[in-house]
């Protein structure tokens, strides 16, 4: 491990957000708040105050990208560090807002403290299952710990929002990368190992997709695809293709030929929950892009082959995959392509039994439901299933709920004379984001 200058420490997963790490870097560069702001001043085209500097050390106000650049200069520590500080400094204030905005012991503060010690645990156990020295020999044992460790962090997802787990995610990512780089091993652990860095980046690039952090996603689904064709692991090659198919969902651009491929690349190799999981997200592609006849096709085969039984176990990342599951995505689609009388009933029979422990996905799931009603013309039950939404998205780390919740409210703005309307409106109004 690279030592750090003296006048620096090695920041560890509980870091300091920007107030406090200002206040620390600049004391032990011996300078006052006053000589800081000379400095600055001296550097910058535009003069910075002492107050300035001790708005920013109190958190009263956080510098923009262009006094980190100049910061960062001055106290001699990379962007990167006044960056992600200032990152946790915006975190802990919407965890306030929130805090403040809920009843005490309510579900969402129960959710955010049960997550954070969640995310505090895993990251202080990881290092003890990646650490090892310069020129060890990996192995099949080491294979196992490390997929072990993924599939811990991967349940994190059930509970959590991007926003709250990717900078773990990058970490473990990061290590892996460095442990199997570093190390030596057969070919066979090689290949293994490089199947494992697959998984994880695609564990982080859900997690910036999560979080609205489109550019690092799809960075990460790019690992993660070349990762997999040196592993020459075909499902998870399939299945990176699949998560850049659904990301170009989002920006309403979808590619049938990426999320053919991503069937395609894997149908021989995989198991029947791949097949599964793949199949319903190519029949997502295939609703945005109006192909009804595809849709029905691909979520009538996914219905199939989730029920088969293969010799061969089923990989963790697609342990959630079940006949629930491709219930909901067929219900999203029928709603997609406007089919409320087939979309309905699928969903409110599914959403009865989905937990609300699952905030962020339910919260996304009922606005399917909601835009359904839209379509069938029951505005009012539309404004309550969108109110539930709005209820267990408070307090997820996710941009997503809050996207999908201000589409339906827009379709909800002719009705607002309506009483369960104008209250849902009220209430989507107040919603956070998660950035």
């Amino acid at each position: 491990m690279r030592t750090a200058p003296r006048h620096r420490r090695m920041w560890t997963m509980h870091e300091p957000t920007i107030g406090p790490l200002l206040r620390e870097l600049r004391e032990s560069a011996g300078r006052s708040q006053g000589e800081l702001a000379a400095l600055l001043s001296d550097s910058a085209d535009r003069p910075v105050t002492r107050n300035e500097v001790s708005r920013w050390e109190g958190e009263t106000r956080l510098p923009t990208p262009y006094w980190q650049k100049h910061l960062a200069a001055a106290l001699e520590v990379p962007v990167a560090d006044l960056r992600g500080a200032v990152d946790r400094a915006k975190a802990k204030r919407r965890l306030q807002q929130r805090e403040e905005d809920q009843p005490e012991g309510s579900d969402v503060q129960r959710r955010e403290f049960l997550g954070a010690m969640a995310v505090a645990g895993l990251a202080a156990s990881w290092p003890s299952i990646t650490r090892w020295t310069p020129g060890r020999r990996l192995g099949g044992s080491d294979v196992k710990r490390l997929l072990s460790g993924t599939a811990r962090l991967r349940r994190l997802d059930d509970f959590l929002g991007g926003a709250d787990t990717y900078r773990l995610y990058a970490h473990v990512l990061k290590e892996t990368q460095a442990l199997v780089k570093g190390a030596s091993c057969t070919s066979d652990t090689k290949r293994a190992c490089t199947a494992v860095i697959a998984e994880q980046a695609q564990l982080a690039g859900w997690a910036a997709f999560d979080a609205g952090m489109h550019p690092e996603a799809t960075a990460h689904y790019e690992t993660s695809f070349e990762a997999a064709k040196e592993a020459d692991h075909a499902a998870l090659a399939g299945n990176a293709l699949a998560f850049l198919a659904y990301q170009q969902v989002t920006f309403e651009n979808p590619s049938v030929a990426m999320a053919t491929a991503s069937y395609e690349t894997a149908e021989k190799h995989a198991t029947p929950r791949v097949r599964a999981l793949l199949l319903e997200r190519m029949a997502w592609t295939f609703a945005v892009a109006g192909q009804p006849k595809e849709t029905e096709h691909a979520l009538a085969t996914a219905a199939e082959v989730v029920h088969l039984t293969d010799d061969r176990p089923e990989p963790d990342w697609v342990f959630w995959v079940d006949e629930d599951e491709i219930k909901i995505m067929t219900g999203r689609c029928w709603t997609q392509l406007h089919r409320p009388l087939r979309a309905v009933p699928i969903l409110e029979d599914v959403l009865s039994r989905y937990d609300d422990t699952h905030a962020r996905d339910k919260a996304i799931y009922l606005t399917s439901l909601a835009h359904a009603y839209v379509d069938a013309r029951e505005i009012e039950q539309a404004a309550t299933v969108t109110q539930q939404a709005v209820e267990l998205a408070t307090g997820v780390g996710s941009v997503r709920p809050a996207e999908r919740i201000q589409k339906v409210v827009h379709r909800l703005q002719p009705h607002r004379a309506l009483s369960p309307v104008s209250s849902v409106l009220e209430a989507a109004a107040n919603l956070p984001t998660a950035r």
